[in-house]
């Protein structure tokens, strides 16, 4: 069952889909609906050897000879009704031993009707057959499936035929033929390599999710299951749902006219701040955790991800302890909207953004109070004079200050 759209709200609304469908997933990664993962195969299923391969004859016989051998029986998808006969017969000529049937949606529905019993009941092994058989067909004797011209498929489709065959505790085999690589397109490859590497069982969430990536997210409110985003790309569109959403769920209206790209936050207190080689050599591990730790939106999530961290890899060095008590003053710092503070040994500055939530009164009467250590630069930068040689020194001033700037944003953050 695909995707659908609800037209009235208080409606509950069950979607239920065995094929990577990029909307209903981008609506779950939103928050606008619940997602639920059927994980677990049935007993003794394994998973799909998927293979990419230039079409060649001699390989098309390999394929489907191994399967008649161990009793089996072979889809091979044409998905060309005009010429699927020539296919059949080429077969024939290829694999002798191979009794051949042919299936698509433009035959009359008696002789489908007889095609699929015959073969149901293995008085034939090989289906030459369109998409047709991707609706539901359950054939456990069935267990090698070669597609044609599979560059031309979408990767849910992909997904889809390939799990017609390995429905029984037999090992099951997919053949994916592709012209030359020169004549294929960039997304088409990208599909390919995708299916090729998702093998596993249960991995239709992750094929769903390149699949957003490689053809967009579709459209949340209307009829297409595909949508164009590379101009903005992924994460930029992610973080624009995202904002509205949440909007959305605050009983705010979306500021269409807030900037795309969020301010930027820089805390500087020069001192080393990072995950070191020694601590962690996985070069994918450091960034996945480094990304990981910029997105922290509160102290809590913060600590938390700090325990992960110390559970998995060991105690922290002194260098990445400093990347968390900076990074937890990022988050303050960013509740306050202030998108800069650099801060070194003797002097510093403080920049504030146009929507800061700073009372500017309670600048002026910091400046007023110590002017020997504050002084206003311009209307969105203080001055910071003052002797801070060692780093802790300059984390706890720089917590102090959010505090005087603004107690009770800077409590809760």
């Amino acid at each position: 069952m695909g995707s659908e759209m609800c037209i009235r709200d208080r409606v509950d609304v069950l979607t239920l889909t065995a094929t990577p469908i990029p909307r209903t997933l981008n609506m779950s990664l939103s928050g606008i609906r619940d997602l639920s993962v059927i994980a677990t195969p049935p007993a003794k299923r394994l998973s799909i050897k998927t293979f990419v391969q230039q079409r060649s004859e001699q390989g098309v016989r390999e394929a489907i000879s191994r399967e008649l051998m161990r009793g089996g029986q072979v889809f091979f998808l044409h998905n060309e009704v005009r010429s699927i006969e020539q296919t059949a017969q080429t077969i024939r000529e290829l694999v002798p031993e191979a009794r051949v049937g042919i299936g698509h949606g433009q035959l009359r529905k008696n002789e489908l009707e007889e095609v699929m019993s015959e073969f149901y009941h293995r008085r034939l092994n090989v289906l030459v057959c369109s998409t047709i058989i991707e609706t539901g067909i359950d054939i456990p004797n069935a267990n090698t499936i070669i597609i044609e011209r599979a560059d031309k498929f979408g990767l849910a489709q992909l997904h889809q035929l390939r799990g017609r065959v390995g429905r029984s505790h037999r090992q099951a085999y997919a053949y994916l033929l592709t012209p030359e690589p020169k004549s294929m397109t960039a997304d088409a490859v990208k599909r390919l390599e995708a299916i090729e590497a998702s093998g596993d069982l249960g991995v239709g969430f992750t094929l769903a999710t390149q699949d957003m990536e490689i053809r967009g997210a579709g459209e949340l409110l209307g009829d297409d299951q595909s949508g164009q985003i590379e101009s903005i790309g992924f994460s930029m569109y992610m973080d624009m749902l995202n904002r509205a959403v949440n909007a959305l769920r605050s009983g705010q209206v979306p500021d269409r006219d807030m900037p795309l790209e969020p301010v930027s936050q820089e805390i500087n207190l020069h001192v080393p701040t990072l995950i070191p080689d020694d601590y962690l050599p996985d070069v994918q591990t450091r960034l996945i955790l480094y990304k990981r730790i910029s997105a922290a939106n509160s102290q809590l999530e913060l600590d938390n991800l700090q325990v992960e961290i110390i559970d998995r890899f060991g105690l922290l060095p002194p260098a990445m302890k400093n990347l968390f008590q900076v990074t937890g003053l990022k988050i303050i710092a960013q509740s306050l909207g202030i998108i800069k503070l650099d801060l070194g040994e003797e002097r510093g500055k403080l920049e504030f953004s146009k929507t800061t939530k700073v009372d500017p009164m309670e600048i002026v009467k910091l400046v007023q109070q110590e002017s020997h250590t504050f002084k206003l630069d311009g209307a969105s930068t203080l001055r910071i004079e003052k002797d801070l040689s060692e780093f802790t020194q300059r984390l706890e001033f720089s917590i102090q200050l959010f505090s005087r700037l603004a107690p009770s944003v800077a409590a809760a953050a």
